[in-house]
């Protein structure tokens, strides 16, 4: 009596614990669609514009951590609250006018649809004023200006940065020069000539490591379009027949077989044919392989323009050529063959200054439910054959 009600205490237990269970992961489902979204909302669904965006969004918090170390001069006594507060509405309002600039689209009419070089040039400006106004807080001004022009180049060309940096060299010497002509007790002339050798200094290195970042990045898109050449190209060597540039006969079976899995699934019906170039072989030995490859060629350039988008033609093995017909019933299957013919006896080739024609034969077959692949290729093949001993030329339904 104790073990059943252990049990169906137990038991009672589990049935709490199910739900619990349920409405945690419910919530942790929520939670996760809920930032899904929020995150789409702010840096949109598009790769490219994410990681402008994500650009943006730390370039303001860059500005930022700028405008909390402005603040601390305020509550120091280093600099005055009312030129530091129009500095904050300035320099955050200009890198959120940025964000949103990238965010509506409007920036993908500009040639830098990231704002990079703009951003940089506002950046560079609020540094300026910011010396202007913290007083003897300067210093901490260098090294918030290093941090944004490092990370601009990531995203600016060699060119561009030369000119962020001689525009950066060029307003803080001005700033300098201007700040140690109106309040030298406090910008020391003196002081302000190293400060300008450091920052006429620091900005051509800056420009120098920019260089080099853009070189590799150019040799990285290099490598990466090597790569993706060469990739299409195994994928073509893998799936495709290099003579004619059809799909290839292993391609084919995978489709094949595929094709087959989605008519379990779906119920969907579909033809495959056997396409048998007439006494080929006789056109070979006679006017040598080279015209029989342009024959080949020819077949296969007119039977693509006689099937249709969804179809695939596949070389099988010398002559032959396997065609699969999705969605496709015997009947309309039969029409569709009947015109790749006639395209096909209508080719004329020039070969030993004789004119070279051909014909094909071309059995067809329904797939039914519950054979194999290989069942209905076997069907079509001796369509094919019965085909030839009727005549060539013609189509016949297995």
């Amino acid at each position: 009596m104790r073990a059943s009600v252990g049990g169906a205490s137990r038991e009672g237990l589990g049935r709490h614990a199910e739900p619990d269970a349920a409405a945690a992961n419910g919530v942790r489902y929520g939670s996760h669609m809920i930032a899904t979204r929020l995150t789409d909302w702010l840096l949109t669904s598009d790769s490219a514009q994410r990681v402008r965006l994500a650009q943006a969004g730390l370039a303001m918090l860059l500005m930022s951590a700028g405008v909390v170390a402005m603040q601390y001069a305020v509550l120091a006594g280093l600099a005055d609250a009312a030129p530091v507060a129009w500095w904050t509405a300035l320099s955050l309002g200009g890198m959120a006018l940025a964000f949103a600039l990238i965010r509506s689209g409007w920036s993908r009419r500009r040639p830098d649809p990231s704002l990079a070089v703009p951003q940089m040039i506002f950046a560079i400006t609020c540094g300026a004023l910011a010396y202007a106004i913290v007083g003897p807080a300067r210093g901490g001004v260098f090294p918030i200006v290093m941090v944004i022009l490092m990370f601009g180049m990531f995203a600016a060309s060699p060119r561009q940065m030369a000119g962020v940096s001689l525009y950066a060299v060029a307003l803080f010497g001005a700033t300098m020069a201007l700040m140690a002509w109106l309040r030298p007790e406090v910008y020391a002339p003196a002081v302000e000539a190293a400060h300008f050798i450091m920052v006429a200094t620091m900005m051509p290195a800056v420009s120098i490591l920019a260089a080099r970042l853009s070189l590799m990045r150019h040799r990285m898109r290099g490598q990466r379009a090597d790569l993706k050449q060469a990739m299409n190209r195994i994928q073509d060597l893998a799936t495709r027949d290099a003579l004619t540039g059809l799909i290839n006969r292993r391609h084919m079976d995978e489709l094949l077989e595929q094709e087959r899995q989605r008519s379990v699934r779906a119920g969907h019906p579909f033809c495959i044919a056997v396409i048998d170039i007439d006494r080929f072989k006789r056109l070979n030995a006679t006017y040598g392989r080279g015209a029989g490859d342009l024959m080949l060629c020819a077949v296969a350039r007119e039977a693509l323009g006689a099937i249709r988008i969804s179809d695939r033609l596949a070389r099988w093995s010398g002559q032959k050529f396997v065609l699969l017909m999705p969605d496709t019933r015997a009947s309309l299957a039969r029409s569709g063959l009947e015109r790749l013919r006639e395209r096909v006896s209508a080719i004329e080739l020039t070969a030993g200054g004789a004119v070279l024609r051909v014909t094909v034969s071309a059995g067809l077959t329904e797939h039914l439910a519950g054979e194999t692949v290989s069942q209905a290729l076997e069907r079509a093949d001796q369509a094919v054959y019965e085909a030839k001993a009727q005549g060539r030329d013609r189509v016949v339904l297995a």
